[in-house]
């Protein structure tokens, strides 16, 4: 496979519950919702398409994103967790792809080229048919799967976000070790939103502390 064609499903139903009441999508980076930045860096990597998967304040997630070119699948049980979001968000594709890419929507430092990279990555790793980034150690996201596993994760049988999911499918699982650590930074906590905020303003790239949730 020389170059691979992919679709992205972007997790933004969470109820970011460890942000001191505030929603962490809508927090101001760089000048804008944190949600736009990170889908307007997810667009400019060209997948065949964008799905958004929406549950907490889900119209004001609508809102920020207005004039991007993305569909929206609304996830009334987000509540029950995240892959519920991802089984949703994957039934929602429609575009024929090689790959389905599961990416987060506060993991503002990514840019285009961090998502082509993996994409990249995927279409030229030797074994396996799920990639996960990894930095020093961490396990990061995105993670890229072989679109021929879609029915398994809609149906809950394999869950691409799973902290196990190195361990139950090893021979499917290729590790590629990123040379920076933004597939492993995302904002979870206020001290994580500030920490970020530093970041793009200093136009620092490579030198905050690595979370792995």
């Amino acid at each position: 496979m020389s170059r691979a064609t992919f679709s992205a499903v972007v997790l933004a139903a969470g109820l970011s519950t460890r942000m001191a009441g505030r929603h962490k999508l809508l927090l101001p980076v760089g000048g804008e919702p944190a949600v736009r930045r990170v889908v307007r860096a997810i667009v400019a990597a060209q997948p065949e398409e964008i799905v958004v998967v929406t549950g907490f304040n889900g119209r004001a997630v609508f809102e920020a994103l207005e004039g991007i070119d993305v569909r929206f699948q609304s996830n009334p049980r987000y509540r029950e967790g995240q892959m519920t979001s991802v089984a949703s968000g994957v039934a929602a594709l429609q575009a024929p792809c090689d790959a389905v890419m599961i990416c987060l929507a506060d993991q503002v430092l990514l840019e285009a080229a961090d998502y082509r990279e993996l994409i990249e990555a995927y279409a030229s790793m030797p074994c396996g048919s799920i990639l996960v980034p990894m930095y020093q150690g961490a396990r990061g996201n995105p993670v890229v799967f072989a679109s021929s596993y879609c029915p398994e994760v809609v149906g809950g049988r394999v869950n691409p976000g799973c902290r196990k999911l190195i361990a139950e499918h090893s021979a499917e699982v290729f590790l590629h070790e990123a040379a920076h650590d933004r597939f492993c930074v995302d904002m979870d906590t206020p001290a994580d939103y500030q920490s970020v905020v530093a970041r793009v303003e200093g136009g620092v790239a490579n030198d905050a502390r690595v979370h792995n949730p």
